[in-house]
């Protein structure tokens, strides 16, 4: 469809503002504001949605972050109502640069994954480029250098096959930068060397900046102070002229690692100040965390302990709020809103069909409906919290002491929100008695103490003491479902924390009794709180029950926590109890024979050499997970071939043996049931290859004529240690 003379007008402002946002950012905001404006005048949608795309990839650039969102919002619904898939990419990747140049960077990651599927599928190999380049600098972040450097290869490639110098050269910096911390010097200045010569020959002179900046570097590290503050203020001038916000404040950070390996204290603290001042104008938490932290070791270096606490504490706060995000943002904003519309669509369709049959087999029915139900939902709530608890994980192996205190906190709120979540799960499933208890030798006092570790904080925060009193009798270790031991205890303490406002939380475990294999154990949680009135007494442990009225009560909760506990403790074949007298506190409390066992040692002394050199083929659709489990098994030495659905994990799993499989349940194109019926039922070289289901369904183990077909079923959020035993044991 050709376009009239006003509509090509408009396209060759856009062109012209695109073209020059290299060398005058100001020159393309104004072209891009004149076509918007023309655009709106003809009421011409697909142009309308271009300029606003256009604008806000000039003012993500410029760091006016929140005028980026909301221009990008705005062009994806005309691009939705036009289906430009495309269109929806481009202004998806604009959304992306917000998300990783300030707090968010897992959704930075989710967009440009999506880009990049688009970006792939119609090959458009320019933006696939600049999406590459994106995505590795997130993978960087993560430390993830394998997949940065490969992403970042991926970008130059996909450059070089448009011809584009630019995005071939942009993608040069960081990759020179990474071989700059690996020590290898030689090969970072010749990354660099390149593109400073593409800028120059191309005129980019916002990428020659950044140019000068991985130059800058490579002196400072070779200590030619000189040339480096010569470099860094180049890069600070241009950045400056040009308004590009994130650079300078990289630039300000790094010029001031200079002034402190010079001695200049009072230069280097003018420089992280204007570092600073950028960086939280424009919210570059990378930036800001970073000046935090040199100004606090500045201070430390001059004895001044007021400021150097100061810097330290707005540093923690900081990469504290950032890691809040990550592992909040992605469930909430992402995953969650996408795949709760899904499964808002099915519960309506499921509804549907049961009105229609209701006549004739109405309970069977909604027995089904709610058992889909709880597979669904499971699955894909549960996904995107692998990811996070698994990271989380893998950075607590690393045990830097400065940053551990960071992890512990993620590790917390990550694992609350899956107590949550699980709290509804695991009350439908209880509910229509799927549940079983896994009983196995466990170290009962290092699990009481794990317990009070996890809750102490929360306490504290309340200014309660959190205390632990365990009889002297007992031993090391009995034969107990660790998790759901822990769920009843952690829902009880929860609880008595919530409700005490003052005073103590106890927790009291004492032998009352045994025999020759066993011990009679009594567990007490015990608090000062706000007690519960006789008349609410019988209905705590009820389903969705409040001992006070929705509109008084201070604390929150699902008001499942009692019910889940007393269904848990009815399943170890007891009873919960209460004693409480209103304003001075209650006391839960229930008995369990628990059968002695030998003493466990501990898991975190395992050795994983026995896995070195295994291969895994890992079939996992969803991208994120893939990166995190390959990650861990990498950390074991083991050798991962990805299959991104279960067809593809077929036509591997022909082409080669394996030492284990990984087999998530639901995929698309084929499911993970019928991938692994395909592997163990044909002509193939991995019948007999151990296969485990690694899912977040947790109704799938409940399902009978799947059980033989896997050797095991493993839930996300990954519990790393049953992971590691099932391969132990299959070797």
């Amino acid at each position: 469809m050709s376009l009239s003379p006003k509509e090509e007008n408009i396209a060759s402002l856009l062109d012209e503002a695109y073209a020059c946002r290299t060398n005058n950012l100001k020159r393309s905001i104004e072209l891009a504001d004149r076509s918007l404006s023309l655009s709106r005048s003809l009421d011409d949608k697909p142009l309308i949605a271009r300029s606003l795309s256009n604008l806000s990839l000039f003012n993500m650039i410029m760091g006016a972050y929140d005028d980026s969102i909301k221009m990008s919002e705005e062009a994806i619904k005309y691009f939705e109502e036009l289906r430009d898939e495309k269109g929806i990419a481009d202004a998806k990747y604009n959304i992306a640069g917000v998300y990783y140049k300030t707090d968010n960077f897992h959704l930075g990651l989710v967009n440009l994954i999506d880009c990049i599927t688009t970006y792939r599928k119609f090959g458009d190999y320019h933006n696939l480029s600049r999406a590459c380049k994106s995505l590795g600098t997130i993978y960087e972040y993560f430390a993830d250098i394998k997949n940065a450097i490969q992403t970042y290869e991926d970008a130059i490639e996909a450059a070089k096959r448009v011809g584009d110098l630019n995005l071939e050269s942009n993608a040069y910096n960081p990759l020179s930068g990474i071989y700059l911390k690996q020590g290898n010097i030689p090969k970072a200045l010749e990354l660099i060397e390149r593109s400073i010569a593409i800028k120059k020959q191309t005129g980019d002179i916002r990428g020659l900046a950044f140019g000068y900046y991985g130059r800058g570097k490579i002196n400072l590290v070779e200590k030619k102070f000189s040339a480096a503050e010569r470099e860094l203020n180049e890069a600070i001038n241009i950045h400056r002229e040009m308004g590009e916000t994130l650079g300078l404040g990289m630039a300000y950070h790094k010029i001031a690692s200079l002034y402190i390996e010079e001695g200049d204290i009072t230069r280097a603290k003018e420089a992280l100040h204007l570092g600073l001042a950028y960086s939280s104008e424009y919210n570059i938490v990378m930036v800001k965390y970073k000046c935090y932290f040199q100004l606090y070791r500045l201070y430390k270096m001059e004895n001044d302990p007021v400021n150097a606490l100061k810097y330290l504490e707005l540093y923690h706060q900081q990469k504290d709020a950032v890691i809040n995000a990550q592992t909040l943002k992605v469930i909430e904003n992402y995953e969650l809103i996408t795949q709760m519309e899904s499964l808002e669509k099915e519960a309506r369709l499921q509804l549907e069909k049961a009105e229609i049959i209701e006549k004739k087999n109405l309970a069977e029915q909604s027995a089904r409906i709610k058992q889909d139900f709880l597979s669904t939902m499971s699955h894909e709530i549960r996904t995107p919290l692998n990811a996070v608890i698994t990271i989380a994980s893998l950075l607590g192996e690393k045990k830097d002491e400065e940053d551990q205190q960071l992890i512990d906190s993620l590790k917390f709120a990550s694992n609350n929100l899956l107590l949550i979540i699980n709290d509804i799960l695991d009350f439908t499933k209880l509910d229509a008695g799927k549940t079983k208890l896994d009983l196995r030798p466990e170290n009962l006092k290092r699990l009481l103490e794990n317990i009070k570790k996890i809750y102490e904080s929360m306490a504290t925060e309340k200014g309660l003491e959190l205390r632990l009193d365990i009889d002297p009798a007992l031993i090391d270790s009995y034969e107990l479902d660790e998790t759901r031991l822990s769920q009843i205890l952690g829902n009880l303490v929860t609880n008595a924390i919530k409700f005490t406002q003052q005073g103590t939380v106890d927790v009291k475990v004492t032998k009352t009794g045994g025999d020759e294999d066993s011990d009679r154990l009594l567990f007490e949680v015990i608090d000062t709180g706000i007690g519960i009135g006789e008349e609410f007494q019988k209905d705590v442990f009820e389903s969705f029950s409040q001992a006070q009225s929705a509109k008084t009560r201070k604390a929150g909760g699902s008001g499942l926590g009692l019910a889940i506990v007393k269904k848990l403790v009815d399943l170890h074949e007891s009873d919960i109890k209460l004693k409480s007298t209103l304003g001075q506190g209650s006391v839960f409390f229930f008995e369990l024979q628990l059968k002695r066992a030998a003493s466990v040692a501990k898991r975190e002394a395992r050795q994983a050499e026995s896995l070195n050199g295994k291969t895994v083929l890992l079939a996992e659709d969803n991208l994120i997970n893939a990166m995190v489990v390959g990650k861990l098994l990498s950390n074991w030495k083991m050798v991962v071939d990805h299959a991104k659905n279960g067809k593809e994990a077929v036509e591997k799993s022909k082409a080669k043996s394996f030492d284990y499989i990984l087999m998530d349940i639901h995929m698309p194109e084929m499911d993970g049931y019928e991938a692994t019926q395909h592997i163990i039922n044909e002509d193939n070289p991995n019948s007999k290859t151990p296969i485990f289901a690694l899912t977040a369904d947790i109704t799938a183990e409940a399902q009978e004529e799947y059980q033989p077909m896997f050797n095991g079923f493993l839930r996300k959020p990954i519990e790393i240690d049953k992971l590691y035993e099932a391969f132990i044991q299959s070797v």
